[in-house]
């Protein structure tokens, strides 16, 4: 129970991605435009990551997540009566502010209630919650916008409805505020405590690729298949993305009694071989491939996800666990709102081909040096060893 307004408030994140055509058909703008859209909501997550988590280990979880999920509810509304751009906009920028909250006091959240002896158990909980969430929200707007009136609506009343049953949980979550405050700045970048660097490294390394990759396929992925594939359905466009965060939930399960670096390794290896995919989707044309580069995202986000937040929660006390999860997000949610922008513009100029292509080329090799980062690391522990 403590997972799930992790996951209402990521059904939310990526609902909308299905719709974006519908929007660029009725309000009319580019592709570079619409990742201009997307990346409010990565300036609104960015912003509240450099709050939110300081608030939650000082003040308690609660009053970090339930200002999150009224604000979230009120993202809903603008979305389903949107008629601009700037409605997008703000849509985003909500949707972006709560998302910080549930990543950094949310999934603390869940660490506090599963208490010291099940840290492990619980960065798998919430990372779960965090990318089923983030998968369910379109495929949700693609079934219901094709099938029930209202496409650009229904799916925000269902997740209004979501919401509130989050906002129920929370208010009965058994979380206790905290006993030792954290000093310093209330609004400043987050950060960990000495000596606990080399973990929010390594996690960054491999995540931040990861989750860059997922980020192009949510804002271009729909663009790709109506534009350069041929493919229109939003029931497509919504299960390639659920199929991807589907993936990234389960290979979670599937190595969670891996080493983490291990974990990291394997992480940064799949968002390589996504890129390579993306390249060969582009040129060939082909759904296959693209649904194939989408699965190989999930599975490097979902490992470089996990990997990351158990580094943290076995390395970091619980008075500056949200803060951390902050940092971690920050390192990730960066590189996914530069690249996916520029990428966007860029296929404007040169054309969709190329610009992905350039992505993918610019993403893979980022993803290696992360690989390269974790490889160099357990070296470096097998040599204190």
């Amino acid at each position: 129970m403590a997972a799930w307004p992790v996951t209402a408030v990521f059904v939310l994140s990526n609902a909308a991605t299905p719709l974006y055509v519908l929007w660029q058909r009725d309000i009319g703008f580019s592709k570079g435009t619409l990742t201009v859209i997307f990346a409010f909501y990565i300036v609104g997550l960015l912003g509240s990551l450099l709050v939110s988590g300081m608030v939650s280990d000082r003040l308690g979880r609660k009053p970090v997540l339930l200002p999150a999920l009224a604000l979230a509810l009120a993202a809903c509304a603008i979305f389903a009566t949107a008629s601009s751009v700037a409605a997008l906009v703000v849509a985003r920028l909500f949707t972006g502010i709560a998302v910080g909250a549930a990543v950094s006091a949310g999934m603390a959240a869940v660490t506090d209630v599963a208490g010291q002896e099940r840290k492990r158990r619980a960065a798998l909980l919430a990372s779960c919650a965090m990318v089923f969430g983030a998968g369910l929200g379109p495929l949700l707007a693609g079934v219901l916008s094709e099938a029930l009136p209202g496409p650009t609506v229904t799916v925000f009343v269902v997740e209004a409805v979501l919401l509130l049953t989050a906002v129920v949980a929370v208010v009965r979550m058994p979380v206790r505020g905290p006993e030792t405050a954290s000093r310093g700045s209330w609004v400043r970048i987050p950060g960990v405590p000495q000596g606990r660097g080399r973990q929010l490294t390594l996690g960054i390394a491999v995540f931040a690729p990861g989750i860059t990759a997922t980020s192009f396929v949510l804002s271009l992925g729909p663009s790709l298949l109506s534009g350069l594939l041929g493919t229109t359905s939003r029931v497509v466009a919504g299960a390639m993305a659920f199929a991807m965060f589907l993936a990234a939930t389960g290979v979670q399960f599937a190595v969670q009694k891996l080493s983490r670096r291990t974990i990291l390794a394997a992480g940064a290896a799949s968002t390589t071989l996504s890129m390579v995919a993306l390249i060969v989707a582009v040129r060939t044309s082909s759904v296959p491939v693209l649904i194939a580069s989408a699965l190989l995202a999930g599975a490097g986000q979902g490992m470089g996800q996990l990997g990351g937040l158990s580094l943290l929660n076995s390395s970091v006390p619980p008075q500056r666990l949200a803060e951390a999860n902050a940092a971690l997000n920050v390192g990730g949610y960066v590189l996914a709102g530069v690249l996916p922008v520029s990428a966007g513009y860029l296929s404007d100029a040169v054309g969709l081909t190329r610009g992905a292509t350039l992505f993918a080329a610019v993403l893979m090799a980022l993803a290696v040096v992360g690989g390269l980062v974790v490889a160099a690391n357990r070296r470096r522990a097998g040599e204190s060893a």
